[in-house]
């Protein structure tokens, strides 16, 4: 990811929605050494935002309904959430949740992509969103995996502005030529039942070890630490509750 903050438009968070709250603490903790810290009042559901040091890295949450996946969501900063799900609605999307304030902290929106995916919307206002990106255990790179590549583009670029460079096996976004995710075409690689979704890769400074540490931790490696042609070290990976992620070799510049 090219910026080392939150900028309109690009990804500034991202959420786990977990099955035991408890044991995801433990095992990222393990993994990245994240800090967790759970809201206490009892409205905010169980709401906790994982920390490195004093910065907030990631959200943890319990499933807040029956259908809710095990799973982790991307969202993205909007200056004017209410603006954006109309925006999202005439490009052919759909909205799930909201809009919705959230305490003080800004205003949230979840919505469908038309190819299926679903993804955040965040109006800041005492909440920015991450405040580290980029360093081991913090967020590095955002994807979308989806079998409608085309209609994809052209919601995103349309919603958010943003650009898009594609090769014939991957489109990488940017926004002001700044890159901060890709989008892959999930033709047979995926199960038939697995639907479009965002997925966050976290920069870490081992590839390898951090695959073994997850197994160990009592979590699975779903693709083993490779090296993409042209690009970084990678490993897909999942937690003991079920949600996949990816890993990705630091880029030692930042």
């Amino acid at each position: 990811m090219e910026f080392d903050k939150p900028v309109t438009g690009g990804p500034c968070w991202t959420e786990l929605g977990t099955s035991d709250l408890e044991g995801a603490k433990r095992f990222y903790a393990e993994l990245f050494g994240w800090r967790p810290e759970t809201d206490s009042r009892p409205e905010a559901g169980g709401y906790t935002v994982a920390h490195l040091g004093d910065a907030p890295v990631a959200g943890l949450t319990p499933l807040y309904q029956e259908s809710q996946p095990v799973a982790w969501n991307v969202s993205f900063s909007v200056p004017d959430a209410d603006a954006a799900v109309r925006r999202a609605q005439e490009a052919g999307g759909a909205v799930v949740v909201g809009p919705t304030d959230v305490f003080d902290a800004g205003r949230f929106a979840v919505a469908l992509d038309p190819t299926g995916a679903a993804f955040q919307l965040w109006q800041a206002r005492t909440f920015r969103g991450a405040g580290l990106f980029n360093a081991p255990g913090t967020l590095g790179w955002v994807e979308l995996a989806t079998r409608d590549t085309r209609r994809a583009r052209e919601f995103y670029t349309t919603v958010f502005d943003w650009s898009a460079q594609s090769s014939e096996w991957y489109t990488e976004w940017a926004l002001d030529g700044a890159e901060f995710g890709g989008m892959a075409d999930m033709t047979d690689r995926f199960p038939p039942d697995v639907p479009a979704h965002w997925m966050p890769y976290f920069a870490v400074a081992d590839v390898d070890a951090t695959a073994e540490v997850a197994d160990l931790a009592g979590g699975a490696v779903v693709m083993p630490p490779a090296t993409v042609p042209d690009g970084p070290r990678i490993a897909l990976l999942r937690d003991p509750q079920g949600a996949t992620f990816g890993v990705h070799l630091m880029d030692p510049e930042g």
